[in-house]
């Protein structure tokens, strides 16, 4: 078996290798179709292994070699196939290979093609290499992988500065949660004087508690960034800048999901830290309603998907925080489908509206663009939590998880944001495919139905998007749940009530109530042309408020940016300039100066070189005769 974990692991790779090296030399869909290819090799070779762990087998560890050794430091270059990291792989390899497949339709006329699909490629391995490590410094390697590859893909279209800039953002965010990890991983060494995971877990319980807190408060900190929780959100709406599948790929299969794996593969420490687990619930929870808030108000297309993402990984990050870690893990599965249906479906109308991506020049694009109409109608539906679709049963047991697990008031505030989430997804739904077209003319010419290679991922993701739910349907009839089930090997839970049948059906009717009246609402309000929304300079109050993002980026601009730059520019006119330079240049004057003068005793005459040769003499026989 371990031979499936090679191919998984490095198919992505070799796609890499191939790609970068011959993929200019290759016709577009040859080096689309390896690179594709080597994800659905890594993904067959993905189901091969879970059907193994399904069947009752064991976790695999395949060990290549001994990475690193110094004195007491031994780490190996190996990898565990356990029921987490394959539960991950399936849906990394999956989801990836469906976005490699929209992505040959979506960049057939980029310049760089060949080098898009080797970043795809090398973006998959790196995820691969995340989940499958079986210590936390093959994590991190991996952690550190994905960061350049996001930095890459996110800049993709460096022609444009803007976009440069937004690449830069997202690594630089990044480094700041990276450090917390990085700490924490010396710290699992100091204390555990390993960073494998058997080896660390088994010895959890021998640890003193405010240590593994300390631990446990570095390795969120990491998990933060990666994931975009507050205060290192703002990154992730600004990684819209690269290509559509780049979206798709970060915000449904690897980049935000890491930092929710890292927390449950360290279930064993979190589980036992009270206030660090609050802390993780209390930050998720804030993430969830700030990002909903915010997309009430976003015209880009992509920028609501975005803070949806944000907002989402908020409701994964309130699951952890609570101890239900197999319940986040299920949200991640459901929202992986959901969400990459979005983005590619947001992608189709980008493509048939010629680049544009502002929803108040679109309207009434059902009628030209059918199948992207009707999948992201599904997408839709399962994000906002209609039954039976996959959203509804993740979401909806996230509350009943954080209802019985940490109280009413989380409950309550976990429910308006879940409101707010069909407010925003139905506002933009409309807005893009109701009402009469807002485009220009040439637009409206345009405008066409993706062609299959975009289409047919999308119909594969809206099919999983509606039964993906059912992998936790058992719950509605019985305390069996598969997605626990097979967690539950790996995953530590804490002991939370499981809701009773008559509270999960007063959710389900509740759910039901208010979505309609939210549907019915937001299609009177956003089909009337006298709702479009306005330009960001033309909104007042609240509005104006959500429109700015709470003016995250310009706080953060004033607090951070604005006095390294006021230090930088000190520095540089006083400190460089004035006395650096002042230094080195009196010198030269110095030295200009004496040259100056000393050279007007060169003056060729004989006479005054004996005379000179004289009065030294003299000089230096009346100083001895005083000394």
């Amino acid at each position: 078996m371990d031979i499936y974990i090679s191919i998984a692991l490095f198919a992505p790779l070799i796609g890499f290798g191939i790609s970068g090296l011959l993929g200019r030399f290759l016709p577009k869909n040859i080096t689309g179709l390896i690179s594709s290819a080597s994800v659905l090799l890594s993904f067959c070779c993905s189901i091969r292994l879970f059907t193994h762990l399904l069947n009752g087998g064991e976790a695999l560890k395949l060990n290549l070699y001994n990475w690193i050794s110094a004195g007491s430091i031994s780490i190996d270059f190996s990898f565990l196939a356990d029921n987490l990291s394959v539960w991950m792989m399936l849906i990394i390899t999956g989801i990836g290979f469906l976005i490699h497949i929209y992505s040959i339709g979506y960049m057939k006329q980029d310049e760089g093609f060949y080098k898009f699909f080797a970043y795809l490629n090398l973006f998959i391995f790196s995820m691969l290499v995340l989940v499958l490590g079986s210590n936390y410094v093959l994590l991190f390697f991996g952690w550190e992988g994905v960061g350049l590859c996001s930095y890459l893909l996110i800049g993709f279209w460096y022609a444009n500065s803007d976009f440069g800039y937004a690449a830069r953002k997202a690594f630089i965010m990044n480094r700041i949660g990276d450090l917390g990890l990085l700490l924490g991983i010396f710290m699992l060494f100091s204390v555990f004087g390993s960073t494998d995971y058997h080896l660390v877990f088994t010895k959890a319980g021998q640890a003193n508690s405010g240590t593994i807190e300390l631990i446990c408060l570095l390795l969120f900190i990491g998990a933060i960034g990666k994931s975009a929780q507050i205060p290192l959100f703002t990154w992730l709406p600004d990684a819209m800048a690269g290509p559509t599948p780049v979206s798709a790929l970060i915000h449904a299969a690897t980049m935000v999901t890491a930092g929710v794996y890292l927390i449950a593969r360290s279930s064993v420490l979190f589980i036992g830290t009270e206030w660090v687990s609050t802390l993780v619930m209390v930050i998720g929870l804030l993430t969830a309603l700030v990002a909903a808030t915010i997309a009430l108000k976003q015209n880009d297309i992509k920028k609501v998907l975005a803070y949806s993402t944000v907002s989402q990984l908020g409701y994964m990050f309130v699951a952890l925080g609570v101890g239900a870690y197999s319940t986040a893990l299920f949200h991640v599965t459901t929202h992986a489908f959901f969400k990459a249906l979005l983005f590619l479906g947001s992608g189709s109308v980008i493509h048939a509206m010629s680049g544009e991506q502002d929803i108040r020049f679109m309207g009434g694009l059902r009628k030209k663009l059918k199948i992207t109409h009707l999948t992201f109608l599904l997408g839709t539906l399962a994000i906002t939590g209609v039954p039976p679709l996959a959203g509804f049963f993740s979401k909806d047991e996230i509350l009943a998880k954080a209802f019985f697990g940490h109280g009413m008031l989380v409950f309550i505030i976990l429910a308006i944001t879940s409101v707010f989430t069909a407010i925003y997804m139905f506002r933009l739904y409309f807005l893009t495919f109701y009402g009469t077209f807002r485009g220009t003319d040439h637009q409206k010419s345009h405008l066409h139905e993706s062609p299959l290679t975009m289409t047919i991922p999308l119909i594969v993701l809206a099919i999983l998007s509606c039964i993906g739910g059912f992998l936790g349907l058992s719950s509605l009839f019985s305390h069996h749940h598969f997605v626990h089930d097979f967690l539950h090997k790996v995953l530590t839970d804490a002991a939370i009530p499981h809701p009773s049948h008559f509270f999960e059906m007063v959710i389900l009717g509740a759910s039901l109530l208010v979505l309609t009246v939210i549907i019915f609402t937001t299609y009177r309000f956003y089909t009337s042309a006298k709702n479009i929304p306005v330009a960001l300079d033309q909104e007042v109050g609240v509005s104006k408020l959500l429109g700015h993002k709470y003016y995250f980026d310009e706080l953060y601009r004033f607090i951070f940016q604005k006095p390294v730059e006021w230090m930088s520019k000190f520095t540089f006119q006083t400190i460089d300039r004035k006395l650096i330079d002042g230094i080195v240049n009196a010198f030269g004057k110095i030295a200009d100066f004496f040259g100056t003068h000393l050279r007007t005793l060169q003056s060729g005459n004989v006479e005054y070189y004996l005379l000179a040769m004289v009065v030294g003499v003299v000089s230096f026989l009346v100083i001895y005769q005083l000394v």
